[in-house]
């Protein structure tokens, strides 16, 4: 009876330690699994450090705007898009916070209807807007590939930063 005890005793521990060895190589492929989940985000658009193309745009209130010198941040928004709307009050707290100046922001709401969205008066607060199709200028000059966009630049109008939600951006190098 002892030695029977004793045998299930031992494959007791030797299964507790193939369990816990288990448990360990689990954890590492969900590291090596999220890592490869975030190089396979696709582009935003135009990189960090790239330039994008100029460009010209007429904003909803008739002022020329052209780019990217000048401009602190671009964002990108679209009628049909449902996460926009949810971004918007983010993005007039992350200007509010950082004291970027209207001037300097672009919002450009891509329009695939003749349905105006309703956060575009809450973007002319803070921002110069402008409404262009899926194929516009300004979207083609930051090669934009999904909605919402936003992109930080610097003073030259090159890409700091870029991503789907202003409140991930770093704070911006001088307002």
């Amino acid at each position: 009876m002892i030695a029977a005890v004793s045998v299930v005793g031992c494959l007791c521990l030797v299964d507790l330690l193939l369990t816990f060895g288990v448990i360990r190589r689990l954890r590492e492929h969900t590291t090596m699994l999220t890592a490869q989940e975030r190089l396979a985000e696709p582009p935003l658009g135009v990189s960090a450090g790239e330039l994008p193309a100029g460009f010209s745009a007429v904003t909803t209130d008739g002022e020329p705007v052209s780019g990217p010198a000048g401009l602190r941040m671009v964002a990108f928004l679209a009628s049909w898009c449902s996460i926009c709307p949810e971004r918007v009050p983010s993005l007039v707290e992350y200007l509010g916070s950082h004291r970027v100046a209207r001037d300097g922001v672009l919002a450009v709401v891509v329009d695939g209807d003749s349905e105006a969205p309703p956060y575009l008066a809450q973007l002319a607060d803070v921002a110069r807007v402008c409404v262009e199709p899926s194929d516009g200028e300004v979207g083609k000059a930051f090669k934009v590939a999904g909605f919402p966009a936003f992109f930080l630049l610097d003073a030259d109008g090159a890409v700091m930063a870029s991503g789907y939600d202003p409140a991930g951006l770093p704070v911006p190098a001088s307002a």
